[in-house]
């Protein structure tokens, strides 16, 4: 897919990490203010600025923070280090990064299993550190996937869109397909997984289903093929709970193969991957759909 900066957004740094975003405004008119405040989520201190200093142009005019913004408009927003700190992390090896789709924005990459998504010390190298290596910045983590677990995840590349993708997740608004090979016969086909998941009071590593405790969780799941003793299907969340499709997938007498926590059934991986993330682009309103690929994953099928 090729990436859209080129035609709806496009952003550009220099030397003294100011930064400056250029976009064709996708949304219905509004006046400034209300365009950087309920759409692209600019902090109010961060909007303070903008305004002080005039870095806010409309069509390459200066404005005032009741100015008309139009459908189509021109919107130039600097920043600088006062804005936006810099913020660094060790660069990995951006050999390791498959990427599926990005722009001057947000990046979408394939994780491979036994990955871990982001370090638990500063120094420690995990797939954000690779991800920051391959785009030459650093980037922020959107969400996470499990170090064993496969697939498509979303990172933001610079800290302005940080707080726009993270409202689209909060909102359900980011869509994540995962398939799961599982033991024995699902049935029936469809079905929906509301119990509440909290930790484990015996492992720190585990979740379970606590009914008064817990979390609420809701994971839809669809059966995609039948083999003879196990099954492979496509789970989508409502909620983001740790190990949440693991845990209801387990609690409901069907494992994941080769899961190290909720299964008995050894496997050469974990059997859960990311397949597809779909979503709106929150800069251009055009829908976004990509696919992971994973031969490991494919090649464990039965």
């Amino acid at each position: 897919m090729a990436p859209l900066g080129a035609f709806f957004i496009s952003s550009c740094y220099n030397r003294n990490m100011t930064f400056t975003i250029h976009i064709t405004n996708p949304y219905d008119s509004c006046t400034v203010k209300e365009l950087l405040e309920n759409h692209l989520l600019i902090p109010r201190k961060i909007r303070h600025f903008l305004r002080i200093k005039k870095h806010v142009l409309i069509n390459d005019q200066d404005i005032n923070w009741q100015s008309m913004v139009n459908k189509g408009d021109k919107v130039q927003l600097t920043f600088d280090q006062e804005d936006y700190p810099q913020k660094s992390i060790p660069f990995g090896n951006a050999a390791l990064v498959d990427c599926l789709y990005q722009d001057q924005h947000l990046i979408v990459v394939n994780k491979p299993e036994g990955m871990k998504t982001h370090g638990n010390e500063p120094n420690e190298m995990a797939l954000l550190n690779h991800v920051s290596a391959y785009t030459g910045q650093t980037c922020y983590v959107i969400h996470r996937l499990d170090m064993e677990t496969s697939g498509a995840v979303m990172f933001a590349k610079n800290p302005f869109i940080l707080p726009i993708l993270n409202r689209l997740l909060e909102n359900k608004d980011i869509s994540r397909e995962y398939w799961a090979l599982v033991s024995g016969k699902f049935e029936p086909k469809q079905q929906v997984f509301r119990d509440k998941i909290g930790r484990d009071r015996h492992d720190r590593r585990k979740r379970v289903v606590d009914k008064r405790n817990g979390q609420a969780a809701l994971t839809s799941v669809t059966r995609l093929k039948a083999y003879p003793k196990t099954s492979l299907v496509k789970c989508q969340l409502a909620t983001g709970r740790t190990h949440q499709i693991r845990v209801h997938l387990s609690h409901h007498g069907h494992a994941i193969l080769g899961d190290p926590l909720y299964s008995r059934i050894p496997y050469k991986r974990l059997m859960l991957h990311a397949h597809k993330l779909s979503f709106t682009h929150p800069l251009t309103l055009e829908k976004i759909s990509v696919e992971a690929p994973s031969p490991t994953f494919e090649s464990g099928l039965k």
